[in-house]
C-alpha cells in the first residue's frame, strides 16, 4: 500500500531504513513515526528508560535506529509506552526478533500451559497478550508487517489464549466431578463444548483492541456431564469462568474482552445453548442479519470438530439456493439504521467513525457480504469468510468490476490501518477519529504522514470512493 507521505524521525520527509535486509523487526522497519510533540516523546522514552535495568539502554547505544523508532512510537501512544515500561527487556527482545517467529513462540507457550491454577493461568495469559500486543504494534507501525499480517496474528493469539482458558476450565470441572473428559490429553476434543468466533475473529481479521464475538453451544450427544439434567447450568457456569479468565481486568490487564450477544435471542437464552435448541431457532426464527453474521463464523476453540459439523448442518440456513432479494434489502436496512445515528450521516475527518460512518469499513464489508448472500447459494466459491479474498472471487465470478475491487481493497487496507492506530493510542475499542485537529494529526503521523493535511486528503479520497461504490450498489433499495 502506498500512502502519499512517509514521515521521518526528525523531519516531515520520508525515511526508509537502508542497508541489507535482516530478519529482526528493527532491521526490517520501513517507517519511522515523526511525533508532533518532540518533548512529549522524549519524556515517554525517558519514562521507559527509568524502568530499564540496562538492557534497553545498551541496545539503544548499539542501535541508534531503535531510538528513532521508539521515539515516535512512545510519543504517539501512551498505551505502548506503558507496555514497554512494564518490561524494557521484553521490548528489546521484540525489536531484536523476527516478529512472526516471536508470535509463533508465544502461541507455542500458550499451548504448553497446563496449570489448573486459575489465578496463575490468568497471569500467564495476560503476560502473553502484553508481549503479543507490543510485537504486533511495532511490526504494524513500522510496516514490517502489512495490515492483514497484523490482523491474523491478533486472531491467532485470541484463539490460542481462549483455548488455554477452555482446557484449564474443563480439567477443573473434571477434577470437581462435574463432567468426564473424552480425551485426557486434549480436554477440548470430544467435549461437545463449541466456541464459534463471529465477525472479524471468524475471518482472521481482528482489530488491534478488538473484543472477540463468540457464540457458545454444547452438544448433548458428545458432552459427558455428571448430571445430564443440569447440563445447561453446568455449561453456563463454565462459560462464565471463560469470560472471567479472558476479560477480567487485573494488575496485568486483560486478555481479550468477550461479547456473547450474537447468540440467538440473547435477552432470553442462556450464554451456552444446546445445539438442538440453536438449530430449532435458526430453522424457524433465524433472521437475515444472522445469515450475514454467519458468513464469517468459524469454530475457534473448544470442540472444533463438533463446531464444524454444526456449521455444515446450518449451511442451508446461511446459503439459500434462491435467495430472496427482499432479504437483501432487510440486511441493508441494518446499515441505514446505523447511518440514522448522529455522526454517521456524512463524510468527515475530525470525529469521523472509520468503521460505521459513511465510506467506512462496514460499507466495504456489506458490499461484499450481501453479494455473497445473493450468489453464495449457487456458487460455493463465494462462501469464504475473509473480505478481500471474497472481493477477488466476486470479480472472478463476474459480479464486481475489477476497478471497484481494486478501489475497495486499497481503501479497506488503509482504513483498517487507521482503525488500528486509533486503538493503539490507549488500547480502547473505538473506531472514531479524535475530535480535535491535534488528535487527528497524531493518528496521521502514526500512519506515516507528515501532517494533518496530507492525511485528511488521503482519508477523504478513500471515504468518497467507498461511498460511491456502496451507493451505486445499494442506495436505490426501497
Amino acid at each position: 500500500m502506498n500512502y502519499t507521505k512517509r514521515a521521518g524521525p526528525n523531519s516531515g520527509q520520508g525515511c526508509r531504513l537502508s542497508g541489507p535486509s535482516q530478519n529482526s523487526l528493527l532491521d526490517r522497519a520501513k517507517i519511522f513515526i515523526s511525533p508532533a510533540d518532540a518533548e512529549k516523546a522524549q519524556k515517554a522514552l525517558d519514562r521507559v528508560l527509568e524502568k530499564d535495568k540496562g538492557a534497553l539502554a545498551s541496545f539503544l547505544a548499539e542501535h541508534p535506529k531503535a531510538r528513532d523508532l521508539l521515539f515516535g512510537v512512545f510519543g504517539s501512544s501512551p498505551y505502548l509506552t506503558d507496555l514497554a515500561a512494564r518490561d524494557p527487556a521484553r521490548l528489546v527482545a521484540a525489536l531484536a526478533a523476527d516478529p512472526q517467529s516471536r508470535i509463533d513462540a508465544l502461541i507455542d507457550e500458550t499451548r504448553a500451559l497446563e496449570t489448573d491454577d486459575e489465578a496463575e493461568l490468568m497471569r500467564r495469559l495476560r503476560l502473553i497478550k502484553q508481549e503479543a500486543a507490543l510485537v504486533i504494534a511495532l511490526a504494524d507501525l513500522s510496516k514490517v508487517w502489512e495490515t492483514l499480517q497484523a490482523t491474523k496474528a491478533l486472531t491467532r493469539i485470541a484463539d490460542a489464549t481462549l483455548s488455554a482458558a477452555i482446557r484449564c476450565t474443563l480439567r477443573q470441572a473434571q477434577h470437581a466431578g462435574k463432567l468426564e473428559l473424552a480425551d485426557q490429553r486434549g480436554p477440548e476434543r470430544g467435549s461437545g463444548w463449541i466456541f464459534l468466533g463471529m465477525g472479524k475473529g471468524g475471518a482472521y481479521e481482528l482489530n488491534y483492541s478488538s473484543d472477540i464475538d463468540l457464540i457458545v453451544f454444547f452438544d448433548r450427544a458428545r458432552a459427558r456431564p455428571a448430571d445430564p439434567m443440569e447440563d445447561v447450568d453446568l455449561f453456563v457456569k463454565l462459560t462464565k469462568r471463560i469470560v472471567k479468565i479472558m476479560s477480567e481486568r487485573t494488575s496485568d490487564g486483560y486478555v481479550f474482552r468477550t461479547d456473547l450477544r450474537l447468540r440467538p435471542d440473547p435477552g432470553a437464552t442462556p450464554i451456552a445453548i444446546p445445539l438442538e435448541a440453536a438449530l430449532s431457532y435458526y430453522e424457524s426464527m433465524g433472521q437475515n442479519w444472522e445469515r450475514a453474521a454467519y458468513i464469517k463464523a468459524r469454530p475457534v476453540a473448544g470442540d472444533i470438530y463438533a463446531g464444524e459439523e454444526f456449521l455444515q448442518e446450518l449451511s442451508p440456513f446461511i446459503w439459500r439456493k434462491y435467495f430472496d432479494f427482499a432479504a437483501i434489502a432487510d440486511v441493508h436496512s441494518i446499515k441505514r439504521q446505523i447511518h440514522a445515528h448522529k455522526g454517521h450521516g456524512k463524510i468527515a475527518v475530525i470525529g469521523h467513525n472509520i468503521k460505521l460512518g459513511r465510506g467506512g469499513i462496514r460499507e466495504i464489508e456489506f458490499f461484499t457480504q450481501t453479494q455473497q448472500l445473493i450468489t453464495g447459494g449457487r456458487d460455493k466459491r463465494l462462501r469464504g469468510r475473509a473480505t478481500l479474498p471474497m472481493l477477488d472471487q466476486l470479480v472472478e465470478s463476474g459480479w464486481v468490476e475489477p476497478q471497484a475491487r481494486d478501489d475497495l481493497k486499497e481503501a479497506y487496507l488503509f482504513l483498517r490501518d487507521v482503525e488500528h492506530r486509533i486503538q493503539m493510542v490507549a488500547d480502547e475499542q473505538k473506531h472514531t477519529l479524535p475530535d480535535t485537529k491535534e488528535g487527528v494529526e497524531n493518528i496521521a503521523r502514526m500512519m506515516g504522514f507528515a501532517d494533518y493535511d496530507g492525511f485528511a486528503e488521503a482519508l477523504l479520497k478513500r471515504l468518497d470512493i467507498v461511498q460511491g461504490h456502496y451507493a451505486r450498489l445499494f442506495e436505490t433499495a426501497p
